[in-house]
């Protein structure tokens, strides 16, 4: 990079300037941007010394727009210091800046730039000089840049932003860079406050409501000023419904009005009508109007008792919750309206009706989505406090920035009808120690300062078992309204309630059960083990892989449901999200498992068991959903997820009974659908009529779905839900071909030629009669005309595939493609190729829309894919542990090997267990063909192994695996000892041994291979 004195040349789309009556300049064209250092925060050539001078020459750097995300750019990697944790992307020491023109007529006018979020540790430069730094990635801030800047409608104002992402800073995936909104914001000396005003509904009835506006106003002239403040109350239809005006002297101070507004037949804002008004702020000086402001809010109604639960408008409501990071996928953090309403609505159509915003202020398009669709929030404002988590946490700035942000965090949203819950941490260190109350009491009186209409609350793991009396742990509760339970048993829920009578307690975090789109495994086990074979990665989606401190996603429901003093629930997660992929810790795997949708917004299993237990329109949904790749014959454990009481199943028409829900009843007579059965799931549980499964309070136990056992056959597998004898909904899966097409399909029909709003489109691997082909893994090519791509995805967890690139591989037959607009209107089209496939397109309507994104978007290359391999490859089914991989098998080292044994810790609720797997296959990739005519296996035989009860030999032709002929094995007599399989000469680039386990469910029937060899003929 090299420096020059002369000014870098001023975009016109930044000749700022507000449009008419407003006061904001959207900062979002124009920036340039420059990677330093993805690795962490030096600048080793000097390049960018000069950075922030104005006379700087950045016209080698990136032209980008914002919002931006420069770590979602790049490549995962095991470089530059990432971790699982944030998903290997790199963070690292970026520049941005921006040059702009002001008008002369701007020279008495008073201008600040702000930001909604620049994650991490920025410094703003204007003009050469340092402005300001905001440390905190999750908040906005604003700086007054009046005195530094030029008015002369010619010469360059350039500010510039210096980002510092050192890794590890956040426990998830963080992005990097400037990831929400900018805008330079331009009012006469006399104005209203940054977020001056404050909107509240001290009395609400059916026939009119008191709406309290109060509204700061500032003057930085010098001169006292008399001004007057009108209010006005814009109803959801735009009809102005109330009115009111005062007159007040402005000096130094800031001064504060309040007008009293009667809004009559009030409509109210609620999940299900979440209607929304428009306090219109105008403040006049010397009968010219020098600002207005628009603040949105509803009116409404809730409480929260800890004895009865929460009520929103007089109506008894349970939370119905998702926890949600704030990556969007493919398109990391970069904030975009469209993706947030994609995401919520989502998991609105999954029932959710509150969002947890984990573990950090959210951005504004998230509040506004939210009240939008009728989503009550619970805000966040740190997962930790002085004592950080990470190396280069927040805690490195907790104490000296702390008040400011928790003050940001209320001031951004208190007005937002959505918003009914305060949280001042997650998980916190010091919520067990002395110091912790000090700090709690801090956080808490900075809310109340600015906000005493909402309760405040903590999210707690620290509270499973009741702390002893006068503890700082004890102590801690007496200062909160709610206490969040993160992974509490029921026995434990019940204690605390009634240790501490006062406090209304919910679950913050609950299940966090792991599960992968489409991989099913051994039903049979509450919880099963992991698979650990490269490119195999993945969890049961049976509602049966768990960690050490986590529960079933059933077990979760039936707690919340069972008690209606309990608040609610917020699931861990609604969304995958990049980073945490536990319960992995290994490249490639950089997403998580938690989710009920994947990352693609591609709901899993999870999603509909949640649906079926929080919705009421009529549905079922069969798992797995997969009626393809099964054995014929093979045993397959059919579910049906559904909120109606009976189910019939068919195979081909033909049934295979019907299975059906009893109806029972809450000790407050509340309704539920549940079997009448053990479930075994809470061992906790020692007395009762169910000992070793959960037992609700009116003494009965069950679960939340029907199981059928199938043996498969191809065809048409479809559930019939019915009502009082009539069929209300019904799931069908069907039997797939051979890939034959791409399908795709749009999420809407037309969409802004803004250049920044967005469609999503699904693509799907279909067979010659447009059944989806879920083992299809086609790797698709997308290209867009009249817009550009986005980003990618398939939802896969354990995947190095770039989001931003032109190629993704099929995943369980799906992918998806984010289609960015155009500029112009028109036709937009996008186009999906793979090899042997027939092609497929869809085209969106783009209509003409203003303000434009100027910027042009990058062009995304094809993702590389992997490196070639390594032969001779092994691969199996299944490895039981991260050190007893396929490849061990290979490396002439007896002391290591495959193996399929897996031991899984014991959880609050579970036993441990380590029973061995009934089947399993290895195999041996050669990359080109051989003959071959016998096969040299070392079984591993000692306390966890044994040989196997059978082994069957088959070879790749090209096309599949074929069994060979003429088998004879000569099993060996001693532990990792060659058994010698000989069989008629046969010819492939790959062998597969499948292995049945002598002791299957035992500890000792695991299966071990220490050396595998297969000499050439």
């Amino acid at each position: 990079m090299v420096t020059s004195s002369r000014a870098p040349p001023t975009d016109t789309a930044l000749r700022a300037r507000p449009a008419t009556g407003g006061r904001t300049v959207p900062l979002r064209d124009g920036w340039r941007f420059a990677l330093v250092d993805p690795a962490g925060l030096t600048d080793p050539t000097g390049a960018y010394a000069r950075a922030a001078e104005p006379d700087y020459d950045d016209s080698e750097w990136r032209r980008i727009a914002v919002p931006h995300d420069w770590s979602i750019e790049l490549s995962p990697t095991t470089e530059h210091g990432t971790t699982s944790g944030t998903g290997f992307f790199p963070g690292g020491l970026g520049w941005y800046r921006i040059a702009f023109t002001l008008p002369k007529e701007y020279a008495d006018k008073r201008v600040s730039v702000e930001f909604d979020g620049v994650y991490m540790d920025s410094s703003v430069h204007c003009n050469g000089q340092l402005v300001g730094q905001h440390p905190y990635g999750y908040t906005g801030f604003a700086l007054d840049l009046t005195d530094l800047l030029h008015t002369d409608g010619t010469t360059p104002n350039v500010i510039a932003v210096k980002v510092r992402n050192r890794l590890p800073s956040s426990r998830w995936y963080s992005g990097s860079g400037i990831h929400r909104e900018a805008r330079l914001v331009v009012t006469d000396p006399v104005h209203v406050q940054r977020w001056g005003t404050q909107v509240t509904t001290p009395e609400i009835r059916k026939d009119r409501a008191l709406v309290r506006a109060r509204t700061s106003v500032v003057n930085v002239s010098g001169d006292a000023r008399r001004a007057e403040v009108r209010s006005a109350v814009v109803d959801p239809d735009g009809r102005t419904v109330a009115r009111g005006t005062s007159t007040v002297t402005v000096g130094a101070d800031p001064a504060t009005v309040t007008h009293d507004l009667t809004v009559r037949g009030p409509r109210m804002w609620d999940i299900d009508t979440p209607a929304l008004y428009t306090l219109k702020t105008e403040f006049r000086v010397d009968g010219r109007t020098v600002d207005t402001y628009e603040t949105p809010f509803g009116i409404r109604h809730f409480t929260v008792d800890a004895d009865n639960g929460l009520t929103l408008n007089g109506r008894y409501l349970k939370l119905r919750g998702v926890n949600l990071h704030h990556d969007l996928g493919a398109l990391g953090a970069a904030v975009n309206a469209d993706a947030v309403e994609r995401q919520l609505k989502i998991m609105k159509s999954m029932g959710v009706n509150a969002l947890r915003t984990s573990h950090n202020p959210p951005a504004p398009e998230v509040i506004a989505a939210c009240e939008r669709l009728g989503i009550v929030m619970m805000v966040e404002a740190f997962d930790c406090w002085r004592r950080g988590k990470n190396r280069y946490d927040y805690g490195r700035f907790f104490d000296a920035h702390s008040d400011a942000d928790i003050a940001e965090m209320v001031l951004a949203a208190r007005n937002s009808p959505a918003v009914i819950l305060w949280s001042i941490g997650n998980e916190i260190s010091e919520f067990t120690s002395t110091e912790g109350l000090g700090i709690a009491d801090r956080l808490i009186a900075g809310v109340k300062a600015l906000d005493t209409t909402r309760p405040i609350v903590i999210g707690s793991h620290r509270h499973r078992s009741l702390p002893a009396v006068g503890s700082p742990a004890d102590l801690i509760l007496a200062k909160i309204d709610g206490l969040g339970l993160n992974y509490n048993t029921a026995a434990s829920v019940d204690a605390l309630h009634a240790r501490y009578p006062r406090l209304f307690l919910f679950e913050s975090e609950s299940s966090s059960e792991t599960s992968t789109r489409g991989a099913y495994q051994e039903p049979e086990r509450l919880n099963t083990g992991e698979n650990h074979t490269p490119g195999r990665r993945a969890t049961s989606s049976y509602d049966n892989n768990l960690a050490s401190w986590t529960m079933s996603g059933e077990y979760g429901l039936k707690k919340d449901r069972d008690r209606k003093w309990f608040t609610g629930e917020f699931l861990w997660s609604g969304i995958d999200y990049i980073g945490e992929p536990t319960p992995y810790d290994v490249f490639p795997v950089k997403a998580s498992f938690f989710g009920a949708v994947d990352t693609a917004g591609f709901p899993k299993d999870m999603y509909h068991l949640f649906k079926s237990q929080w919705t009421e329109k009529p549905m079922v949904h069969l798992l797995p959903m997969n009626w393809t790749d099964h054995r014929p014959g093979e045993v397959v454990d059919v579910r049906a997820y559904s909120n109606v009481d009976t189910v019939e199943l068919f195979l081909d028409g033909k049934s295979l009974g019907t299975r059906k829900f009893d109806e029972k009843k809450t000790t407050d007579g509340r309704t539920y659908l549940e079997t009448t059965e053990a479930t075994g799931d809470d061992k906790t549980v020692t007395g009762g009529p169910w000992p070793g499964s959960y037992t609700s309070p009116n003494g009965s136990a069950g679960k939340l779905h029907l199981t059928w056992k199938v043996p498969f056959a191809p065809g048409e597998l479809k559930a019939v839900a019915r009502r009082d004898g009539r069929t209300v909904a019904t799931d069908v899966l069907r039997t797939a071909g051979k890939p034959h097409a791409l399908r795709l399909t749009s999420d809407r029909k037309s969409l802004a030629a803004d250049g920044r709003s967005l469609c999503f489109v699904t693509a799907e691997v279909v067979d010659a009669r447009g059944v989806l082909v879920p083992g299809a893994d086609n790797s698709i090519a997308f290209d867009v005309d009249g817009g550009s791509l986005a980003g990618v995805d398939n939802g896969r967890e354990e995947s190095a595939e770039r989001y931003q690139a032109s190629t993704r591989t099929a995943f369980h037959g799906k992918a998806l493609a984010i289609v960015r607009s155009g500029t112009e209107d028109g036709r937009l089209m996008l186009r999906a190729r793979s090899a042997g496939l027939r092609t497929a397109t869809v085209t969106v309507r783009a209509t003409a829309a203003r303000p434009k994104v100027l910027t042009p978007a990058a062009d995304f290359a094809p993702d590389p894919g992997p490196d070639a391999p390594n032969y001779p490859l092994g691969d199996a089914s299944y490895s039981g542990r991260p050190d007893t991989l396929p490849a061990a098998m290979l490396d002439g080292d007896p002391a290591t090997g495959w193996s399929n044994a897996f031991l899984k810790a014991a959880t609050a609720l579970l036993p441990a267990f380590d029973g061995a797997r009934e089947e399993d296959w290895v195999s041996v990739e050669w990359g080109r063909a051989r003959s071959f005519d016998r096969i040299e296996i070392s079984f591993t035989a000692d306390a966890t192994h044994s040989l196997p009860a059978s082994v069957e030999v088959a070879a790749w032709d090209g096309r599949r695996y074929r069994p060979v002929q003429g088998a004879d094995v000569d099993w060996a007599t001693a532990s990792d000892a060659p058994t010698v399989i000989t069989f008629d000469a046969v010819r492939g680039s790959r062998l597969r041994l499948t292995m049945k386990s002598r002791h299957p469910g035992e500890v000792r029937g695991a299966l071990r291979i220490s050396r595998l060899e297969a000499p050439p003929r």
